[in-house]
């Protein structure tokens, strides 16, 4: 008994690991830079060297890359340091095997740096790791059986099956010119740089990419009464990426990570050094899913021989639903430990930390912080800069009508803007908009049947059960289990009894039910 089948392909998850690494190390300053009076502001972030499998572990090898900034001990120079703590960790992953692809991402979940003396530095680190090993499976879904005799009971089915898996890498490179009213650029001291409302979307044979690139510098000027300058601006792009067989329909899935960003001054036409150069590369790991929907066979019979299925069952999703949702949040935050009043801000970026999820009734509730650094300026002329950290709680629930407890979600967040503003010498207002992009699937446990054995009819069985009789229904009886336990046929029973086709009996009815395999016995 041959089933026709059709091919489909699904994601799973082979392996997943989790590591933590810590760093404390003491840094000596180098003799070409000023001795450290006051720590400004830091930031820390991966390089990675080395990414690969190998005997059942992912191997990873990379730095810790921490940059400084501070102000010098004598004339209140503004400096920067930029130290590297490198790493080798393994990752125990189970089941791998050569071609296997792994997933890495990362968080610095803790940086301090702490002021020894005027030389030497104390940093501490601690940074999670988690990898994760996919697998492409092919399902093969009976649909149809080439048998005229044989009874087929169909269940429609819709599902998500894996349309595109692959990485590929997305460039951002533009150019800015400062202003003709500032001073021309002798050296970068510091610069920030954050990709902000990145959309991705998928295209005819392409990912269509478009966000704003935030920067903010600050750089030395020479022959100015002001010999740090600083400026913040915002760079709009867009962009492709090749994506063979990608279509506008599919549902996208893309994970994104910065692998490089750098800020180097070039000269512009009369040879003056006022333009700055911002390269960013970010890794995209893309999975695109296709809703698709099939009458799968889930059980065949026939009252002229024993029918058997077998197969396994195996876990189908189905998108539930997609949604965006933004939360604003806004705050006030007080200034400690200035040493006067605050002149101007200059400068305040964010990150969105989600410290947990949960399903609540029709929808998805997010608990987290926004992570906030602000550097500003106060009337100390030999010190000028400070800067200050903040947190600023939200809760916020992403509408998901139907969601269950059993139903799988991916929660994205990221911080789509960020405004600070002085309320007094001594207070900050903070406002900042999230945005949450939720995935949530239903996971469907389908029973796919792969072969069906054909024996012979037990005769005995059957002459021993009555050839006439009248069966009274069931709460949980559908006309298929009636004509497969009676050895008879669906359409003989509704004829019968005068049922329209499709008509499910309710419970209690009394139905005449007669052995279709009676005459044959005899």
């Amino acid at each position: 008994m041959e089933l026709k089948k059709e091919n489909i392909q699904i994601l799973r998850e082979k392996s997943r690991a989790k590591s933590q690494i810590t760093f404390d190390e003491d840094f000596n300053v180098p003799d070409a830079k000023p001795d450290v009076g006051r720590l400004i502001q830091h930031k820390g972030r991966i390089i990675m060297e080395d990414v690969r499998l190998a005997d059942g572990k992912g191997i990873l090898r990379g730095d810790l890359q921490v940059d400084i900034l501070y102000v010098g001990e004598e004339k209140g120079i503004v400096s920067n340091l930029t130290l590297k703590m490198p790493f080798e960790e393994a990752l125990n992953l189970k089941d791998i095997v050569n071609g296997d692809k792994m997933c890495l991402k990362w968080e610095i979940e803790d940086l301090t740096i702490r002021l020894i003396h005027s030389r030497k530095l104390n940093i501490k680190g601690l940074v999670t790791f988690y990898a994760a090993v996919d697998e492409t499976e092919q399902i093969r879904l009976p649909i149809a059986l080439d048998v005229q005799d044989v009874s087929v009971r169909k269940k429609p089915v819709r599902f998500m099956g894996l349309a595109i898996h692959k990485k590929d890498t997305l460039r951002i490179k533009d150019e800015y010119t400062i202003s003709s009213n500032r001073p021309d650029i002798s050296n970068l001291i510091w610069y920030t740089m954050d990709v902000r409302g990145l959309d991705l979307k998928p295209g005819e044979n392409v990912v269509r990419a478009r966000g704003e690139l935030s920067i903010f510098v600050l750089y030395g000027a020479e022959d100015t009464e002001t010999p740090v300058q600083w400026l913040e601006y915002s760079m709009p792009f867009s962009g492709e990426v090749e994506c063979p067989d990608c279509t506008e329909e599919l549902i996208p899935n893309i994970e994104v990570s910065v692998m490089h960003q750098s800020l180097e001054v070039k000269p512009d036409a009369d040879g003056e050094e006022r333009i700055l150069v911002s390269d960013v590369v970010l890794e995209l790991d893309m999975k695109f899913f296709r809703e698709e929907e099939c009458e799968l066979i889930t059980d065949v019979y026939t009252p002229l021989r024993e029918c058997l299925p077998e197969g396994k069952k195996e876990v189908l999703e189905k998108l539930l639903v997609r949604n965006f949702s933004r939360c604003r949040i806004s705050d006030r935050v007080q200034v400690k430990e200035t040493q006067g009043k605050i002149l101007q801000l200059c400068h305040s970026q964010g990150k969105v930390k989600i410290d947990k999820t949960r399903i609540v009734e029709n929808g998805v509730q997010a608990d987290g912080v926004v992570m906030l650094k602000i550097l500003y300026i106060i009337g100390n002329d030999d010190m000028p800069f400070y800067s200050m950290e903040a947190m600023i709680p939200f809760s916020h629930v992403v509408e998901a009508r139907g969601i269950s407890p059993d139903s799988s979600y991916q929660l994205k967040a990221e911080l789509e803007q960020l405004s600070t503003a002085m309320a007094d010498g001594n207070e900050i207002e903070l406002r900042a908009t999230i945005g949450l992009n939720l995935l949530a699937v239903i996971r469907e446990l389908v029973f796919i049947i792969d072969k069906v054995e054909e024996k012979p009819l037990d005769m005995k069985k059957i002459q021993a059960m009555p050839g006439i009789l009248v069966y009274m229904v069931k709460p949980e009886d559908t006309l298929w289990d009636i004509a497969r336990k009676y050895y008879t046929s669906i359409d003989e029973i509704c004829s019968l009894n005068g049922l329209k086709e499709n008509q499910e009996p309710a419970p209690g009815t009394p139905l005449l039910v007669v052995k279709k395999v009676e005459g044959q016995i005899k």
